[in-house]
């Protein structure tokens, strides 16, 4: 697990402790970098340059302050035409906290406002990748909190400009090393640059070596010499996957049919229409939100495994782009969301030991922290049984209004009450057409299914192993004692503090039924949760005579798949995709290099299961990433194991495929 930065401040300037260096110039940082990056890999001419809707993708080695990102953003503006995006990767062993971020970048007031912009997203980071959209989404920031040799490797992107930073190569010889320059290699761009403020002879030979052209020029203030240069023999990529690979970018029309008005239907919405498509969402219901999505209070928390799983890589991800959602489309108060932190609380041993492992795994404590009993109870405001984890950036949101306020972007159509019966393609035209009962409803390049099961009731998508589980909540009148509730409280349940005067709590979890009826059963079941998880706040709200009140609630059908992951991605024909890789039946091992037999403008975003308010929203950058040709806003690892084909290839790996009928 990856600490902050440790800094020693000199003369109001930082200085790493870890590595005795500095992060910029003492001379000036600010002409440092406008010298050695911006000038040595020809940003301002470059970014002149590209065409309408044109995108520019930098990758960068240590984040540090920040201070080459912001300066490549600024230049980006002033250079680069309106429509065009940037995309910013940049990898970080030791973010900087918060405090010392702002206290670092105060010393350039010429980019307060940038800056500004930048700390406003700016949380203490866990290890992984985090997605911050600036510039209303016009420029990406893809962090990668890790150690480079670890994290660059799963970039799914192709870079233009390298920025060759960190701290001198005397100071951090662990970076330097031919493993990152084969990398940057394979991760360029035709024609993609490279600068660095260092001239070490190994580093020359090393980015030699794996293909770049090197020169040598007059380095920054009491540095004689710098290195740029480009890459100038393309190498052998190696082989990954057919299966999992990018779609060809359709080109023409930028239109998107997308089923399901719950959050992911509205975040695959979203994303795209900042990148300036025209989006048709298609709701069943006469609503938005009525489905899974529905719920008074969705609680925004992270639910993590210490072995660092794919699932928890992609919620730690997931729980940082939502929260940096809300901060930034809707306001803290009780009609919207509250921060107000959440109560992980260990009711058994099993749970009590997962929370020893994360608790010693090295987060920061703005992250999550142990607590015991006491604290707990102090921090929810009520007394409490046992301790846990607290989650200090945690809350709760009401979902619907989330997904109201994503859909008021305007290249977004909304269409309620239409159930999409049958979807046409035109290969002409290469055009979807989404017919309900009563003709054509909407036309559109591509089509997003994001329809939660429902999505699996298409012919080219019924082979998608979808699993519907219903999930009964329980709404209760708050008390004067149970007002105190500060936290929501999490266990095998949850209850979160009061919204208007009322607990939500739950949920059930129940498989073989599509009964959506509210039945006095489950919520003994939401109750008899409550009472082992917070005995007095159970009694605060009445005890047994609960069940004798008129309590309310809600039920709908959660959609999640056999491994839990979300289903992300583009969708192949199932049996082409079968016979073309047939022969992985016999030999797991075989490196084929057929393409897959994607069909065309065909995505789905579905199977979030209990955690949609976590990781729906960051799948919409994920698959704005794979139709906009960008890079992705997590590792290649992730997106592979949230890919719709995922299901077919294991199941043709392990020979289980049923016979053709």
């Amino acid at each position: 697990m990856t600490p902050h930065a440790q800094l020693d401040w000199q003369d109001g300037q930082p200085v790493s402790l870890a590595f005795g260096d500095v992060y910029f110039s003492r001379a000036s940082g600010l002409d440092e970098t406008r010298h050695v990056f911006l000038r040595h890999n020809r940003l301002a001419e470059r970014f002149a340059a590209l065409p309408a809707h044109g995108q520019f993708t930098i990758a960068e080695t240590g984040f540090g302050t920040g201070l080459n990102f912001l300066c490549a953003w600024e230049h980006f503006l002033e250079r680069a035409p309106a429509d065009a995006r940037l995309h910013f990767i940049s990898a970080e062993k030791f973010p900087l906290t918060p405090r010392d971020l702002a206290q670092a970048l105060a010393l350039w007031p010429q980019l307060a406002g940038l800056a500004q912009q930048l700390l406003a997203q700016y949380q203490s980071l866990p290890p992984g990748w985090h997605r911050l959209l600036l510039n209303q989404g016009r420029v990406t920031l893809t962090l990668l909190i890790g150690d480079v040799l670890e994290v660059l490797p799963e970039v799914d992107a192709r870079v233009d400009a390298w920025f060759l930073d960190g701290f001198a190569p005397s100071k951090n010889p662990d970076m330097w090393q031919p493993q990152l320059f084969q990398t940057m290699a394979r991760l360029s761009a035709p024609g993609a640059t490279f600068a660095t403020f260092t001239s070490a002879g190994f580093v020359r030979r090393g980015l030699s070596e794996a293909g770049f052209a090197v020169s040598k020029t007059a380095g920054f203030g009491h540095k004689r010499e710098m290195s740029h240069g480009h890459l100038q023999t393309l190498p052998d990529g190696g082989w990954s996957p057919p299966w999992f690979a990018r779609p060809a970018r359709r080109h023409g029309e930028r239109s998107a049919i997308v089923i399901g008005g719950g959050i992911a239907g509205a975040a695959s919405a979203y994303s795209l229409a900042c990148r300036g498509w025209q989006i048709t969402v298609v709701e069943r219901l006469p609503e938005l939100a009525r489905g899974a999505s529905g719920n008074p209070q969705g609680v925004l928390y992270a639910k993590l495994s210490p072995h660092f799983t794919p699932l928890t890589r992609l919620i730690l991800s997931g729980y940082g782009y939502s929260l940096r959602t809300l901060r930034a489309q809707l306001p803290e108060d009780d009609a919207h969301w509250r921060g107000c932190g959440v109560l992980q609380l260990a009711h058994d041993a099993a749970e009590a030991e997962r929370h020893d492992g994360l608790a010693g795994a090295g987060f920061s404590p703005d992250v999550l922290k142990r607590v015991d009993a006491q604290e707990a109870s102090e921090l929810a405001g009520v007394e409490l049984p046992h301790g846990g984890l607290f989650f200090p950036q945690g809350g709760w949101v009401n979902p619907p209004a989330l997904v109201r306020k994503l859909v008021e972007h305007p290249n977004i159509q909304v269409r309620t009450s239409r159930t999409i019966v049958e979807l046409d393609y035109n290969p002409l035209d290469k055009s979807w057409v989404a017919i309900g009962d009563e003709g054509s409803v909407a036309i559109g390049s591509v089509v997003i299914l994001a329809g939660a099961a429902e999505t699996g009731a298409f012919d080219a998508t019924q082979h998608l192993p979808l699993k519907k589980i219903r999930g009964q909540v329980t709404v209760a009148r708050a008390t004067t004692q149970s007002e105190a509730l500060r936290t929501v409280l999490c266990g095998e349940g949850y209850i979160s503090p009061a919204r208007f005067g009322e607990h939500c709590l739950g949920a059930t979890f129940k498989f073989n039924t599509e009964d959506l009826g509210v039945n006095l059963f489950e919520h003994q079941e939401n109750l008899h949760m409550l009472a082992g998880l917070a005995p007095c706040l159970y009694k605060a709200l009445g005890g047994e005579a609960l069940l004798e009140k008129a309590l309310s609630g809600r039920a709908s059908l959660r959609c999640t798949s056999p491994d839990y992951l979300p289903i992300v991605g583009p969708v192949a024909h199932a049996q082409s995709l079968i016979d073309t890789y047939l022969p992985l039946s016999k030999d797991a091992t075989l490196q084929l290099n057929d393409a897959a037999p994607w069909i065309d403008g065909l995505y789905v975003n579905t199977a979030h299961g209990s955690r949609g308010m976590i990781t729906a929203p960051l799948s919409g950058e994920m698959l704005a990433a794979l139709l906009e040709d960008e890079p992705a806003p997590v590792a290649r690892s992730l997106m592979q194991a949230t890919h719709p084909s995922r299901f077919l290839i294991r199941d043709l790996m392990r020979n289980k495929l049923p016979p053709r009928g």
